[in-house]
């Protein structure tokens, strides 16, 4: 069983969706390790060395995605785990952007895979199977 690390990143506590995320992935087999709402770049790591998750699946709501996720990638790979899979989705940059562009810079901040606004989980679940090698 594939272990995938979930939260809501930053100063964001919408929680709502973080226990959809969580329900749904338990329901397609994983073993889900939630570190809840209002965490740091460091929960998702620490939590994803001490479960030896597959993948971090970060969300976020309030609009500073952006700026919460920098450098993450860099921070998996001086934690010792710089190839784990890392998606992020939600709302995760301010007003209205081109979503093709917000993609782009996500990618070049490292993250494997970008989810626009209003994605439901279960649209997530092909690209998960697929970066998991299931």
């Amino acid at each position: 069983m594939k272990t995938i690390v979930i939260g809501v990143i930053g100063a964001d506590c919408h929680a709502v969706g973080n226990k959809i995320i969580d329900y749904v992935l338990r329901e397609h087999g994983y073993n889900v390790v939630n570190v809840g709402v209002l965490s740091s770049q460091e929960d998702f790591i620490n939590a994803a060395i001490e479960s030896n998750a597959s993948m971090i699946l970060v969300s976020s709501l309030y609009g500073q995605g952006e700026l919460d996720c920098r450098g993450m990638r860099e921070k998996c790979v001086e934690a010792g785990i710089g190839d784990i899979k890392l998606y992020v989705g939600g709302n995760i940059v301010v007003g209205k952007q081109n979503f093709d562009e917000v993609k782009e810079r996500f990618i070049k901040m490292g993250f494997d895979r970008v989810f626009a606004p209003n994605t439901p989980i279960e649209a997530d679940l092909p690209f998960i199977k697929e970066d998991l090698g299931e």
